[in-house]
């Protein structure tokens, strides 16, 4: 990053995500969806307190209020996804064995907060409340923000093993070029994956440190008494981040399988004028040259499960202009998820160098060429989350009323989990008034792959809108339980008396892998609405492939109603042969029901 050397229950006490406010503008709302699956998240910086806590040494109490402030605001712009630095600089915002507290969260590195309180376990369960991933954001190499030694806390591994460390301008470094530093961060990065519940492990852009004029970096000993294949010192120094790269994402396969592991690195890997792979652009310090980082060969590789550029320059700026590096990001993803870095703290700046970026539309101009490439670009990730709630030039408002109007699901990613968990096993709907309220139950086997249930998406349909759970200005809420595979509750306060509605509700795992819809139809009628559905019968499962669905036609009514999505199959009940016929109603009448 470009700032201070810092990206990156039970039924009553189920959680539930409202959008009220979506809720109250989806029927003003007739141009085409957002995407329904698109990661929106954002930076909270704790080095330097750039973002959090806001001042060193402030009691558990008050730095959760920060904290929840801005989940807060991240929640009303539209966002699902949280990247905390967790370890700035060796240094740890959790409980730890291996390093000490950090300086940034008590004053004095070393000294733990007041209560014995672990902030992480907060951050985790605050962001999954919020119903936001949580990304652990670690520094690999970075050791201190000064030469002041006799400061560091007596974890600090300098204390133990000053060999393992190199002056560089002002600051220590871990020397990349040892087999025990890169044995020592992994140790550090598993013992958070082990111990708490993180959904993702996230790199900034810090490897080998930016080159400075007139300092070198003095890591000539392991060049020599490490590199049995006699590289050159480009390339062996780029093996070195790719040994850590790729040890680290098979030990966290090995771990927890469903923990992400990503990078943001600078956003260009070349330039073109240098490598005839590289992008069209003039930076001065591309990663794979200047910071030894070779982003490209990760993604071939299969090595990190998302790419996170920092593209913070505008759509305007001459050396590196903003899309034809999308358009290069978008050519060498190579199947892997591609997010993309906003410098949205560039908007408080008064630099002459890059001026668009005092332009609104700005950053809407960014989004809305990400989103034309559909296929290749799967979110945006905003530095930082103050800029955010800041909510410079409006920037954040155009978010919620426009781009992020409906809320998204975060893009799954099939090669660790294609398996949807089971459907509810019951849904149940009681509606007086203008109060429905659903509950329902897991089914209590977990799918074939051993997931149960993380959240629930309920969408609600009316006369004319066209059902199936695609469209996600349909989402009335999310909601997570406390724990996986708990039943769960929701009331609709919105519901208009005397109209009828159609409401799905799905499972999703913590991968996001959405079951197929179990659905309730209440017409509205009655002064007290009592009704239950069953999951749909669908064909078991094929391990490592997502279930089928059946499909049936779609039965028309006379005049505008809800339809069902073409691959949802029509929901029907079984009737004696000899019944005789009654009146129909209008979900009846719509879905073919005798």
């Amino acid at each position: 990053m470009l700032l201070v050397g810092g990206l990156g229950a039970p039924l009553a006490r189920a959680q539930a995500h409202t959008l009220t406010e979506l809720a109250a503008r989806q029927e003003a709302d007739d141009g085409p969806p957002p995407p329904k699956r698109e990661l929106r998240g954002f930076w909270i910086a704790t080095v330097g307190n750039i973002d959090w806590p806001n001042q060193r040494g402030e009691a558990p109490e008050q730095y959760r209020r920060e904290y929840r402030r801005l989940l807060d605001a991240g929640q009303r712009a539209g966002l699902n996804a949280v990247f905390v630095q967790i370890r700035p600089a060796s240094d740890a915002f959790y409980k730890s064995g291996l390093e000490p507290w950090s300086k940034y969260l008590t004053g004095r590195q070393g000294k733990a907060p007041a209560g014995d309180d672990d902030p992480l376990l907060f951050l985790i369960s605050e962001a999954h409340r919020h119903n936001m991933e949580f990304h652990a954001w670690f520094n690999p190499y970075r050791a201190t923000m000064d030469t002041v030694t006799r400061s560091l806390g007596a974890l600090h591994p300098y204390r133990r093993h000053p060999d393992w460390f190199i002056r560089y301008a002002s600051q220590y470094y871990y020397n990349p070029g040892l087999p025990d530093v890169r044995r020592h961060i992994e140790r550090v990065i598993l013992d958070v994956t082990r111990r708490y519940d993180i959904d993702g492990v996230h790199f900034d852009d810090y490897f080998y440190p930016y080159p400075e004029p007139g300092y070198t970096f003095h890591d000539e000993a392991a060049y020599k008494a490490n590199n049995p294949d006699s590289l050159s010192l480009g390339d062996w120094r780029r093996r070195n981040v790719n040994l850590l790269v790729h040890e680290l994402h098979d030990s966290l396969r090995a771990t927890k399988r469903w923990v992400k592991f990503g990078i943001s690195p600078f956003g260009v890997w070349m330039n073109k004028s240098a490598d005839p792979l590289g992008s069209d652009t003039r930076a001065g310090q591309p990663s794979y040259s200047n910071l030894y980082a070779d982003s490209r060969l990760w993604l071939q590789q299969g090595w990190v499960d998302y790419i996170l550029p920092q593209l913070y320059w505008s759509t305007r700026f001459r050396l590196v202009p903003y899309a034809p590096l999308l358009e290069w990001w978008t050519r060498n993803r190579f199947g892997r998820h591609l997010y993309i870095g906003h410098g949205t703290y560039r908007m408080f700046e008064s630099t002459r160098s890059d001026t668009a970026w005092r332009n609104p539309r700005e950053l809407p101009r960014q989004l809305r060429l990400n989103r034309s490439y559909p296929e290749d670009v799967q979110g945006s990730v905003f530095f930082s989350a103050k800029s955010l709630v800041g909510n410079p030039l409006h920037s954040t408002d155009s978010l919620r009323l426009d781009l992020y109007r409906a809320p998204a699901l975060v893009p799954t990613m099939p090669w660790l989990d294609s398996l949807a968990p089971r459907p509810v096993r019951q849904l149940l709907l009681n509606r007086v008034g203008p109060l429905a309220t659903l509950t329902w139950t897991p089914d209590p086997q977990p799918a074939p792959d051993g997931d149960r249930a993380a959240y629930y998406v309920l969408y609600r349909f009316e006369r004319g809108q066209v059902m199936g759970p695609d469209d996600p200005r349909r989402i009335l809420a999310i909601i997570r339980p406390l724990a996986l595979g708990q039943p769960g509750t929701y009331q609709d306060t919105t519901a208009v008396p005397g109209t009828a509605y159609a409401y799905y509700l799905t499972a999703a795992d913590r991968l996001h892998n959405e079951s197929a819809p179990v659905r309730i139809f209440s017409e509205g009628k009655l002064a007290n609405e009592v009704l239950a559905a069953a999951p749909p019968t669908v064909a078991p499962p094929v391990a490592a492939r997502p279930a089928p669905r059946p499909t049936a036609p779609v039965v028309v009514a006379p005049r505008p109603q809800p339809r069902p999505a073409a691959e949802e199959p029509a929901y029907k009940v079984k009737t004696k042969e000899k019944e005789k016929p009654r009146r129909r109603g209008f979900f009846a009448r719509l879905f073919g029901l005798r």
